[in-house]
């Protein structure tokens, strides 16, 4: 009997060693990569703009509404919030979503924007693309250049809604995180398609519209601040989200996905739990230099700036650091100058680079004072011994 509870308690030990050993079920599953219905997805660390998981991402899509974060980045930049928008004969009964705008009717932009990214008004779309481009052709044309510049290698835009109308408008799921990555870095953007709720006026009626958001994911997900949904019946459900937490923010795209709410909350919790935000470089860090570089005694090489990057703990390892100097003699008469910088790469890829200054050290008072400095040292015990003497 004693053998049978020695062997018994043995045995609950040796379980329970396994499982400390083996560490959390859940931790373990985060590593694995979530399973979506989306034709097409992407998820982005908007801060670094490093693509954290992609799935069919260089996949040219229809991208529906989406579109209208392109149409709203590029109004925010080129216009003024508070321009007085008179709304086009060509802009009234645009099919699809819609805000009911009148002919005629004046708004200001920002009212035209917060119906555009809350309610998806294609209405509102037409009016803005007017309004800033001249014509939708003309306001087209900066969307692309806009795309061109952020590098969307992928992506053709013909309209400012996003309406199925040739299969000349597309983007990809990695073009458009991107995107949205772009849009995000912008408070104007963030702060509208992070509202829930926005009253905005409505010439010739006794009350203002009220715009409710249609992106459910700022009720149903811890954080979720953005960004914009979409439907065609070409494109099927789309959606890009967005959420922050612990001053860390995420963005997906999820392209034709019949679960888009649940695909995007799934990439968002991979994203956090997995890619964890590494400072590989502090700021005013001492680099010395691998080139030959000479340093005069009392300056130093300093980094301007902090980096930080999101790297999965296997990663670590392959982050290696490289100085590029613009110049080959370091003096401490060259502080706060630019002369370098500080390469990251991981395997051969540059992730980021880090400006290299110069700072020199504080004189001391055995240390004699040159030009300005010793002038009026030697002003002031002039005039000090004559004030003695007095």
């Amino acid at each position: 009997m004693n053998v049978r509870k020695l062997l018994s308690g043995g045995l609950v030990v040796f379980l329970f060693i396994q499982l400390l050993l083996a560490g959390p079920p859940a931790a373990q599953a985060q590593t694995a990569q979530p399973s979506l219905s989306a034709e097409g997805a992407a998820l982005i660390d908007v801060a670094s703009g490093r693509i954290l998981y992609s799935k069919n991402g260089t996949k040219k899509m229809r991208i529906a509404s989406l579109t209208k974060t392109m149409t709203a980045i590029v109004a925010i930049e080129m216009g003024k919030l508070d321009d007085q928008v008179t709304v086009p004969p060509e802009a009234v009964g645009v099919e699809g979503s819609s805000i009911y705008l009148k002919r005629s009717e004046k708004l200001t932009l920002e009212e035209l924007l917060y119906g555009l990214m809350l309610r998806s008004g294609n209405d509102a779309a037409v009016t803005i693309a007017t309004h800033i481009g001249g014509s939708v052709p003309g306001f087209t044309y900066m969307m692309n250049e806009k795309a061109a510049m952020i590098g969307m290698e992928h992506t053709n835009f013909t309209n400012p809604h996003g309406l199925d109308d040739s299969n000349q408008h597309y983007s990809t799921a990695e073009d458009m995180a991107k995107l949205s990555a772009y849009a995000l870095r912008n408070p104007v953007f963030r702060q509208i398609v992070s509202t829930k709720v926005k009253d905005i006026s409505w010439e010739g009626e006794q009350w203002d519209r009220r715009l409710l958001n249609k992106n459910k994911m700022l009720h149903l997900y811890n954080g979720a601040d953005g960004v914009k949904t979409g439907y065609t019946k070409l494109a099927k459900r789309c959606l890009a989200a967005s959420a922050t937490r612990e001053g860390r923010q995420l963005a997906t795209i999820t392209l034709n996905a019949s679960d888009d709410w649940n695909d995007s909350a799934k990439l968002l919790d991979y994203g956090f739990a997995n890619f964890p935000v590494k400072q590989l470089v502090g700021e005013g860090q001492d680099i010395q230099p691998e080139t030959p570089v000479t340093m005069e005694a009392g300056a130093h090489l300093v980094t301007q700036n902090a980096f930080r990057y999101p790297l999965q703990s296997a990663e670590e390892a392959a982050i290696k650091q490289r100085v590029v100097m613009g110049q080959s003699t370091i003096t401490p008469q060259m502080e706060g100058q630019l002369v370098g910088f500080l390469q990251v790469y991981m395997k051969e890829n540059m992730i980021g680079q880090v400006p290299l200054v110069v700072r020199a050290d504080a004189p001391t008072a055995s240390q004699p004072a040159s030009g300005e400095h010793l002038f009026w040292k030697q002003f002031w015990d002039i005039v000090a011994g004559g004030l003695w003497r007095a």
